[in-house]
């Protein structure tokens, strides 16, 4: 306590008759103090430090129960995909603002962040990043991945109508295309799917109202299986374009089709044909914003040739010319 006292960080509060508190600072906030993250700008009469915290951001450290009112799953989850996409049920949504409280432990400081949500269900995840993009300019990016599952009850009476999976009656009532997809659109655009304006505002953290959306954008694909034939003679690049814009960053331009010999988008290159590699290289070094090159080739030797003159900051990501030989399994199989 004498430590304390001399150091500034314990003081006596107000006597009454003979009786007095003491306050002092614990371990936590003495180390702020010390390490200056609390500025010292003076010292009371008893010499206790006075200081401005006016410039530190508080961090909190999650703990294994939230009692928060904004973590409430009816009212920020249930009723809030009410108003994004009215007249549609999805059971047991999590509240948009627990998710983005969760995240924000993590990419708070990560502007850049790619998210992965392997189970987005409703596109919960995919929400809560555009609203932590959208209170610190940032350009996080999110991958949702979801089936497009019927519920039981959908399906027996999808059946007892004759409709099979794959039918269209069928695939639209599935959870990827009656649920995630209409509510990402609608979180962007801020318009329901049948146009609407959204009602309402976010609250909280950052409040605005819904219907102003959010200047993101979002891409949909659909997981496919492949034959290995096609692919092999080169029928099928459109079918694997999509995976190397997403293994290039997802930015700017995609490059669907062939080209003629090569092409170069925005932050990416893919070089369809070794005669070609010259003019290849020269447009990827033209570029500065290219961080990869996809080249297409069995040949060992070309592959190292062309890796050579690329620049030091490109990485070259060799695609075999069957394309799918990349995701064969070490037992052979595909």
């Amino acid at each position: 306590m004498k430590d304390l006292i001399d150091s500034g960080h314990a003081k006596l509060g107000n006597w009454r008759g003979d009786n007095t508190a003491i306050y002092y600072l614990k371990k936590g906030e003495r180390k702020k103090v010390l390490d200056g993250m609390f500025e010292v700008v003076g010292r009371r009469q008893d010499g206790s430090v006075i200081t401005d915290g006016s410039g530190y951001a508080t961090r909190f450290v999650p703990t294994d129960i939230w009692r928060l009112t904004r973590h409430d799953a009816g009212n920020s989850g249930s009723r809030l995909i009410k108003k994004l996409i009215p007249g549609r049920y999805f059971p047991f949504p999590k509240s948009l603002y627990a998710v983005e409280d969760a995240l924000r432990f993590f990419v708070a400081n990560k502007p850049d962040a790619t998210l992965l949500d392997f189970f987005s269900g409703s596109g919960t995840t995919c929400h809560a990043v555009m609203r932590l993009n959208k209170q610190d300019g940032g350009r996080r990016q999110c991958i949702s991945v979801t089936n497009n599952e019927v519920s039981a009850d959908e399906q027996k009476a999808l059946r007892e109508k004759g409709l099979l999976p794959g039918d269209p009656e069928w695939e639209a009532l599935g959870i990827c295309e009656y649920i995630t997809k209409p509510r990402i659109e609608a979180a962007i655009t801020g318009r329901t799917p049948e146009g609407e304006p959204i009602k309402g505002d976010y609250k909280f953290t950052d409040e605005f109202p819904m219907a102003d959306g959010f200047e993101e954008n979002v891409e949909f694909f659909d997981l496919t299986y492949e034959a290995s034939r096609p692919l092999a003679h080169h029928r099928s690049f459109e079918a694997i374009a999509p995976l190397l814009w997403l293994r290039a960053g997802a930015q700017g331009r995609r490059i669907d089709k062939p080209g003629e010999g090569f092409d170069v988008a925005d932050t990416y290159g893919v070089l369809f044909d070794l005669d070609s590699s010259q003019d290849f290289v020269k447009a990827i070094t033209a570029n500065e914003n290219t961080a990869t090159a996809f080249i297409i080739t069995d040949d060992n030797r070309g592959f190292q040739t062309v890796c050579a003159e690329l620049p030091a900051h490109v990485e070259a990501v060799r695609l075999y010319e069957s394309y799918l030989s990349n995701f064969v399994i070490n037992t052979g199989r595909e």
